[in-house]
């Protein structure tokens, strides 16, 4: 990267960026096009903001949980309503996010589970527990790495089409760390490829219920609500399950082909342990076994997945399990990463830029199939910044407007030949949920960033990759494949 004094990333790349960023801030509204016409002076800001910490996060001028902290500090400095003084004049005080908003980015429910999950992985390999879990979800797809890591794909989509994708790959996060270990250094690409594995698997299989993930109940909720469709668990699940097949299937070829192993087999070895068992070896194993469960059954019970997540925390702290020197353990950046995230969703959505954007696109003029395209690429790239639920609940109901539009006008033969309503908002969510470019565009992304063995290049190569065939499979699916019947 560097050659006699020059670094690329710091005298091209970082230049670049900066020169970026202040042109989007100061080049005239009509830059924008026709979201020129309504953008303030807060969303121009945004948007510099926005495309600083894209680039920054795709070259790595620093290392991504930098970046994370830079953007929350100059969005508190810019767009927040404690703002410096003269960024202050510029008309209405609701086009600020409040400062208490941005700042409890730190301490997000998702940042809490990251935590919860950080906490179990630690205790796992400190009381041997991360290999005998591996082995046992791991041992029907033998020893070799290819079906290894098919393996991984198939029971992380499992789990993940039932609980929480982020307390899916926080859980498989300990699960895996042995496999890792069991590779040797020479074995990098083997290695990377099971990490890209766990957000793969946690995002695609979550699309396979309603409940698996935010944006699917998104679709059904609004379609009951808004247009009087009733969506059942059995009737998505019938249609998307066998979507989530494929795409696993094709992730799995995917990363074999551009993550091949070296080595012929994995074993995981139990590591022979003579010391005798002592109450700190049942509480570890019964809170961890206790904790997976509530999360499993979010469902039954009502508690939230991210206060499960400091269930074990507390307990494993009172008890003398997890000590002051573990603490020491936890990946700090990635957390720090992941509330970066969240305050550059914030800004996105609390100066209105979001939407803006998305009202600004005249959905009425197009060719349906258009509508389909664009609202489907719009949710995948907003999803890479904002959650996937926040993009979902954004674009489904304006999509429904749009489709209720279309069927009082009496253009309705085309529209429900190819799933109607429910195909628009199906396809929408399917889209939300194919976003996994940057580490900071899902939970499941920051966990694997967290492992220390993929770099933003081969997520963005892979989520692109991923996503676009997703989005095509995904259009062809809800609209020729297995439509909606349902209007």
């Amino acid at each position: 990267m560097s050659n006699s004094g020059f670094n690329v990333k710091y005298h091209v790349l970082l230049p670049t960026v900066i020169l970026v960023t202040v042109f989007l801030r100061y080049c005239p509204a009509s830059f924008y096009g026709s979201l020129g016409e309504v953008l303030t002076v807060t969303q121009q800001r945004t948007i510099a903001i926005f495309a600083f910490a894209a680039l920054m996060w795709i070259f790595e001028i620093v290392p991504n949980w930098v970046t994370s902290l830079t953007v929350i500090v100059i969005s508190l400095l810019t767009i927040s309503d404690k703002s410096i003084s003269f960024c202050m004049n510029t008309g209405d005080a609701s086009q600020f996010v409040p400062m208490k908003e941005l700042m409890r980015s730190f301490a997000d429910p998702v940042v809490m589970l990251f935590l919860g999950g950080f906490v179990l992985a630690i205790v796992a390999a400190k009381y041997g527990m991360d290999v005998t879990m591996a082995r046992i979800l791991l041992k029907p797809f033998g020893k070799k790495p290819k079906t290894v890591l098919l393996g991984v794909l198939i029971v992380i989509s499992i789990f993940s089409m039932f609980m929480s994708n982020t307390a899916t790959a926080a859980m498989f996060l300990a699960f895996l760390a042995p496999v890792f270990a069991s590779l040797p250094d020479t074995d990098k690409k083997g290695k990377i490829g099971i990490a890209l594995a766990i957000p793969i698997a946690a995002n695609i299989g979550g699309i396979g219920t309603p409940i698996g993930t935010p944006p699917n109940a998104t679709a059904v909720g609004n379609l009951d609500s808004l247009a009087g469709i009733t969506i059942g668990f059995g009737e998505w699940a019938i249609r998307m399950i066998p979507f989530v097949i494929v795409m696993i299937v094709f992730a799995w070829l995917l990363l074999t082909f551009f993550y091949p192993f070296h080595s012929k087999e994995i074993v995981l070895e139990i590591r022979k342990d003579n010391h005798k068992k002592t109450y700190k070896d049942y509480v570890a194993w019964i809170t961890f076994g206790a904790t997976i469960l509530l999360w499993m059954t979010e469902q039954i019970h009502g508690i939230s997945s991210n206060i499960v997540a400091l269930i074990p925390l507390a307990v494993y702290t009172a008890t003398g399990v997890f000590g002051k020197e573990d603490i020491k353990e936890i990946n700090w950046e990635v957390l720090w990463l992941v509330a970066g995230g969240f305050a550059l969703g914030y800004t996105l959505d609390g100066t209105g830029l979001a939407r803006a954007l998305v009202t600004s696109i005249n959905f009425g003029s197009m060719n349906i199939i258009l509508v389909f395209a664009v609202a489907g690429l719009i949710c995948y790239l907003l999803s890479n910044f904002i959650s996937n639920s926040a993009a979902a609940a954004l674009l489904i109901p304006i999509m429904i407007a749009m489709g209720r539009g279309l069927l009082e006008s009496g253009n309705t033969d085309v529209f429900n030949a190819i799933g109607g309503q429910a195909g628009l908002s199906a396809f929408v969510a399917i889209c939300a949920s194919l976003a996994m470019c940057l580490p900071i565009s899902t939970p499941p992304n920051a966990i694997a960033a967290s492992t220390g063995l993929v770099e933003t290049k081969d997520m963005v190569k892979v989520g692109l990759i991923v996503g676009f065939a997703g989005i095509v499979l995904g259009f062809l699916w809800v609209t020729k494949i297995f439509p909606f019947t349902t209007g």
